[in-house]
Formats: C-alpha cells, sequence, structure tokens
C-alpha cells in the first residue's frame, strides 16, 4: 500500500466527515472515500479476522452468513474449503463497501457469493438458516449490537457455529479467568476509537457468551498503525448455538 493512500485513510479516520442520514448514512459518509483502500490499511489494524475465519468449522453443503461483511475480504481466508459451501452472503449497510465485495466475487470467480445491502438487526435469509454466522469487526460499528447478536442466533441452525472477532474492553471487574484491562485501555479506546463510530464495549464479548456456547476465547492486544508502541485490546471468539 502507498503512503499516499495510508494518509488518505488516515485523514478519514481523524477527521471523519459530519452528517449523514442515520446510521447507514453515515457508514457511506465514512467509508465512501476510503472504500478501495479500505482492505490494505484494515489488514494491518483488525487483527484475528483471519485466525477466526480459518478456525471455523464449516460443514458440507453450508451457507456461510458474513454480517457486516463489507467488501467481502473475510472470504479470502476460506481457501480450500470453498467447495463445502452452497452459498456465502455478504450482508452490508454501506453500498461503497458491497461495491468492492461484489467486484472481488467477479475477479476471484466466486460464483457462490451474494451481496445483501440490509441492516443486520433485521436481515431475513430467504434460503432457510444458516449454517455459520460471522462478524469481523462489525459488532463494535453497530449501535443496536445485542439486537444482531439476537439476529445471529435466530438465523443460525442448532449446532451451528458463530465467529467473532472485534475491539474491546474489559469490564471493570469480569468474570472469572476473564482478562482484566487497566483503567486507562478502557478509558483510552473507547474514546480514540469512538470518534469514527466504532464503540468498544465491555458488554459485547459477555452477552456473546451468554448466547453461544464458548468453543474457543482468545483475549489479546494488537498494534496499531502510525500508533509506535500503542496495544488495542481485541478477541477471537468462536461459539455454538445448543
Amino acid at each position: 500500500m502507498s503512503l499516499v493512500a495510508d494518509l488518505r485513510v488516515l485523514y478519514h479516520m481523524a477527521f471523519p466527515p459530519a452528517g449523514g442520514d442515520g446510521h447507514a448514512g453515515r457508514l457511506e459518509a465514512f467509508y465512501g472515500p476510503q472504500a478501495e483502500a479500505y482492505d490494505d490499511f484494515r489488514r494491518r489494524l483488525l487483527h484475528g479476522r483471519e485466525e477466526m475465519m480459518r478456525s471455523l468449522e464449516i460443514p458440507e453443503d453450508a451457507h456461510l452468513l458474513d454480517l457486516g461483511g463489507g467488501t467481502g475480504h473475510n472470504l479470502t481466508y476460506l481457501d480450500g474449503r470453498w467447495e463445502r459451501l452452497r452459498r456465502a452472503t455478504v450482508v452490508d449497510l454501506c453500498p461503497s463497501l458491497l461495491r468492492v465485495a461484489e467486484a472481488r466475487a467477479r475477479h476471484e470467480g466466486w460464483d457462490k457469493v451474494r451481496t445483501v445491502l440490509a441492516d443486520v438487526t433485521a436481515f431475513e435469509p430467504d434460503d432457510g438458516p444458516a449454517d455459520v454466522v460471522t462478524f469481523s469487526y462489525a459488532l463494535t460499528m453497530i449501535p443496536d449490537w445485542f439486537a444482531a447478536i439476537d439476529l445471529a442466533y435466530a438465523v443460525l441452525k442448532p449446532g451451528g457455529t458463530i465467529g467473532v472477532a472485534d475491539f474491546y474492553v474489559s469490564r471493570k471487574w469480569p468474570a472469572p479467568g476473564r482478562t482484566r484491562h487497566g483503567a486507562w485501555r478502557r478509558t483510552f479506546w473507547p474514546c480514540w476509537f469512538g470518534r469514527d463510530n466504532v464503540f468498544l464495549s465491555p458488554d459485547i464479548l459477555p452477552y456473546l457468551q451468554s448466547r453461544f456456547e464458548t468453543v474457543r476465547l482468545e483475549e489479546r492486544l494488537g498494534t496499531v498503525p502510525y500508533l509506535p508502541g500503542a496495544r488495542v485490546p481485541y478477541y477471537v471468539f468462536l461459539g455454538r448455538k445448543s
């Protein structure tokens, strides 16, 4: 990626455009101007999503539902598991990002992929329940994130898998065995990301664990481009619907 492209993305992150009609309008105003450069920059920022996607158990003839899937980049990590899919559906509320996903699908020859412009808190699959549902750095951008998790539960088959990778901060007093972040991290990162309408919550991960059986949970710290020494908390969660 060129420095010029990096600077373009950083400019929009540092000076997010004002306005936009509702959540969809804010997403388009923010991501529209940087859609083409989105993946190259986020590859260095969005830790754990490749690991999450590669760890998914995908049954034969599966329908994978990528909620808030944006540019469809997550699907590049499926590798040899493509033949197991019946369909992969990328759902997002930002037209500019979905256009990148559609171009990627054409370029890669992904004839099993379709894109849907929709709110992931109200999306209804028209071909039955999903076998796998994923959220990759999407829940922190959905104001009604608990409704998005509830929808994922509703559309997932019994025994189906959910995979999530995202930023977060811990509760002040997390459950036993969970990571506890200090006051500085619990204060700084929500403020830093909140400028771009990315809301780090201490409650998303506990809610996921309350809705799904935990198969795997990794809590880590990741680097941030152009912020030397900075480490942002993120997690990788794999769950199962009982």
